[in-house]
């Protein structure tokens, strides 16, 4: 099956168009390595997908004909317990980050630091 047709089969995009466009940007990667939106996915593969600032790994578990619903799709594929963890880390980072009191000022170079820091963590 397709990378890009099983991206959306698994909901894990809400378009094939958007799944085709993330494959062929790079933010997909199929075993690590930058493959085609054409590129076979086979049941066992490990891909790593990109989303804006979110970041995850996912094992694939089997191969879907045609869309389903959502409880179907997840039954797809596992996603890693470390990708999980990351990015409940970085969800809760956003999270502290926007809802810090800010003042009247500028930010520190402490807290500019912290906000670098962040942002550049979650891209590759």
């Amino acid at each position: 099956m397709r990378l890009d047709k099983w991206l959306w089969s698994a909901r894990i995009f809400k378009t094939r168009a958007l799944a085709t466009a993330a494959v062929a940007g790079g933010k997909v990667h199929l075993n690590g390595a930058r493959v085609k939106p054409a590129h076979a996915v086979r049941a066992g593969d490990t891909l790593t997908v990109q989303r804006g600032y979110d970041a995850m790994t996912i094992a694939v578990r089997s191969l879907a004909t045609h869309r389903g619903p959502a409880p179907v799709a997840t039954k797809l594929y596992d996603e890693t317990d470390a990708s999980r963890a990351a990015r409940a880390e970085r969800a809760a980072a956003r999270a502290a980050l926007a809802s810090s009191p800010r003042g009247d000022t500028r930010p520190t170079k402490k807290q500019r630091r912290d906000l670098i820091r962040l942002t550049r963590k979650g891209s590759f």
